[in-house]
């Protein structure tokens, strides 16, 4: 049990590591759809050796490999895209945060996809993150840009609907394989976009280079293995709530790098919102503990 909260604590702090090395990257002169495509193309190239030295006999289906396509192409790649545009606008410490609502518009978008009736646990728990946000939002240290919060919480509900569809699409698949296919049609969607909109460049420095393949390495890779290794170790509900310390560690790092502050107000609106996307998750766990357990009795 103990390695498996060092996984989850690693993987984190690595995916805290985003905002603070895309901030650099774009410093540097790096493009937002360069970064994120030298992010994905380099994680698609460790994940597939990976599979291929370390796998056997794995198989995907044409079915399978279309929904990784929506995924990844698709769903992925607008989400990082917000989320790393984000972050030229706002703090990161409060784009990460942002991004933690997404447990909530799991919650909602589950009630009219899926007609999964909200219990009382999770209405309260979405009723402590908007109190959180409007304390967050409307305590501002300064201007906060509208189209920085906009890109935050747009990628906050592309993500939502990426775990909502990919729960049942790769329930049947390896998480390295699933990995794997969705950083490569990641970076060959982003390849595309960025050559037609022109927005895709190699012309930057030696520190542009050093700032991609850093957060290529360790908040692709190192983030997604430590991830998976963790929550083998210790489950999907223990690692998601520990996963909710990423922007905390953001927040001390873009105050001691790059000198973001934030509020008390906002401080304390920030750990309601993390507490209430807590309770959803523990709330959402209940309920589906006792659905299993109901249609165990009338098997």
């Amino acid at each position: 049990m103990f390695w498996g909260y060092i996984y989850i604590i690693l993987s984190a702090t690595s995916f805290a590591l985003i905002p603070i090395f895309a901030i650099y990257a774009y410093d540097s002169g790096v493009s937002t759809t360069t970064l994120l495509f030298l992010i994905f193309a380099f994680a698609s190239i460790i994940f597939f050796a990976y599979i291929f030295l370390k796998m056997r006999n794995w198989k995907i289906t044409k079915k399978q490999i279309l929904f990784l396509v929506l995924l990844g192409g698709i769903l992925y790649t607008i989400q990082s895209t917000f989320y790393f545009t984000s972050v030229k606008y706002i703090p990161a410490s409060l784009a990460a945060l942002l991004l933690y609502l997404y447990p909530i518009f799991v919650a909602v978008l589950s009630f009219f996809v899926n007609k999964e009736k909200p219990s009382k646990k999770i209405i309260v728990a979405i009723t402590l993150s908007l109190i959180g946000i409007i304390l967050v939002l409307g305590s501002p240290r300064g201007h906060i840009s509208l189209i920085g919060i906009l890109f935050a919480g747009g990628a906050a509900v592309v993500y939502s609907i990426y775990i909502l569809i990919g729960d049942r699409v790769t329930k049947q698949l390896s998480p390295m394989i699933t990995c794997a296919f969705i950083s490569l049609f990641s970076s060959f969607s982003l390849l595309i976009g960025g050559t037609v909109t022109h927005t895709i460049s190699f012309h930057f420095g030696r520190i542009g280079w050093i700032m991609a393949i850093c957060v290529a390495f360790f908040c692709s890779v190192v983030a997604m293995f430590t991830f998976f290794a963790g929550m083998n170790i210790i489950g999907p509900t223990k690692a998601s709530i520990l996963s909710m310390i990423e922007p905390v560690v953001t927040f001390i790092l873009s105050t001691i790098l790059l000198h973001d502050k934030m509020s008390s107000f906002q401080l304390v609106g920030g750990v309601i919102v993390l507490l209430g996307a807590i309770l959803v998750v523990l709330a959402r766990e209940n309920s589906q503990q006792a659905e299993n357990a109901a249609q165990s009795r009338i098997s």
